[in-house]
């Protein structure tokens, strides 16, 4: 009955589906080593916990240094196009301005211009966000925003007026639309989501994610179903285990078909477009490393000889009882979930295996085989 249920929904959503392309670019990482230049790790769990900034505006964009995909909206009156990642691990909605005359700003082709718009309406409260070796300072301020022909009135935007540092003169994104809970919002700001169901502009208030691999293309996000060109099989669901950021719970890990225990008393994890790895807790990281033969660097990053690949083990995860398998791509996390279980992040390594759909309703995750 459950699996009847989804075609269902399916194919009455189907007509009412808002699609996004999305682009796939160099990530800030790999542009900055194109330059002889590093950027240090940090855990990319501290973009959910951030405890020393706890009551403030501030959002934590540390990971983002690795993330590729990116689609379009546009804002204001005329409207004015961006181009924005789409990360279900933040809330915010913010992009680059001209209010900001910094080099990261003053290089950036595309930036808002608030006196431009006759929709927009200024806020006056500033946030901060801090970025591995920099940081973005802003106003909030609101405007009308169009996300794949959704049109969403008095939006809550982040404008930049300062980004010092490197990281944003080489980024290729103007700005970042979270898609996560409004409990993370900072500044306590109405994120897109949620102005888009309270303006009933949704079918269902359901987004997906259909994320194709490296030198494809096709990848897109949706909004008001799921499009059943995108997946094969079924969609397996399992609950939100903290309306936070999009976290699930993990049942068992295994390599090779071997059950590892390793979350044996239970995994949390969060599925996360706004981190490109697969990001495992550290306690296991040097075992897991071990299993499939890599190596670390001197930069601290893992690696592998390119003529193994194939013959790398299987990971699996069990999620609500149905097992997932992901590539290998992966760094450590040292921060554990709010209840203290281990941590994983879900990122782009492991979307790109899956349609991820997004439920606020229902308050679940689906994941399907990607077509």
């Amino acid at each position: 009955m459950k699996c009847l249920v989804i075609v269902l929904v399916c194919a009455v959503l189907a007509e009412g589906i808002h699609r996004i392309p999305l682009v796939k670019h160099k990530s800030i990482r790999e542009r900055m080593m194109e330059k002889g230049e590093r950027l240090p790790y940090q855990d990319p769990a501290l973009k959910y916990f951030p405890s020393e900034f706890a009551g403030s505006a501030t959002m934590y964009i540390n990971n983002y240094a690795d993330t590729t995909y990116y689609g379009a909206i546009t804002i204001g009156t005329p409207p004015q196009s961006f181009q924005v990642l789409f990360d279900t691990g933040s809330a915010n909605l913010w992009v680059d301005s001209v209010l900001c005359n910094t080099q990261a700003c003053s290089e950036q082709p595309h930036k808002v211009q608030p006196q431009q718009s006759s929709t927009y309406s200024a806020n006056g409260q500033t946030f901060y966000l801090p970025y591995g070796a920099g940081s973005l300072s802003g106003v909030f301020g609101y405007d009308t925003v169009n996300v794949g022909g959704i049109v969403i009135n008095n939006q809550e935007i982040g404008l930049s007026t300062n980004e010092p540092g490197q990281n944003f003169v080489v980024a290729q994104f103007d700005g970042i639309l979270g898609l996560s809970y409004p409990s993370i919002s900072a500044g306590q700001e109405t994120p897109v989501m949620d102005n888009m169901m309270s303006q009933n502009l949704l079918q269902a208030n359901i987004f997906a994610f259909y994320l194709t691999s490296d030198g494809q293309q096709g990848s897109e996000l949706s909004f008001g179903g799921v499009d059943n060109t995108k997946y094969q099989g079924q969609i397996y669901w399992t609950p939100v285990t903290s309306q936070t950021y999009w976290q699930i719970g993990i049942q068992g890990f295994q390599i090779n078909g071997q059950e590892t225990g390793w979350c044996g008393q239970g995994c949390q994890a969060i599925v996360d477009t706004g981190t490109s790895m697969l990001t495992a807790p550290t306690q296991i990281m040097g075992t897991l490393m071990q299993s499939i033969g890599a190596q670390q660097d001197q930069y601290g990053q893992y690696t592998v000889n390119c003529n193994q690949i194939n013959s790398l083990p299987t990971l699996t995860f069990t999620i609500n009882g149905n097992n997932q398998v992901c590539s290998v791509g992966i760094t450590p996390t040292y921060l554990p979930s709010q209840n203290g279980q281990p941590l994983w992040i879900l990122g782009d390594v492991f979307l790109m295996q899956y349609y991820s759909v997004y439920d606020r309703t229902g308050n679940q995750v689906g994941f399907a085989t990607a077509a």
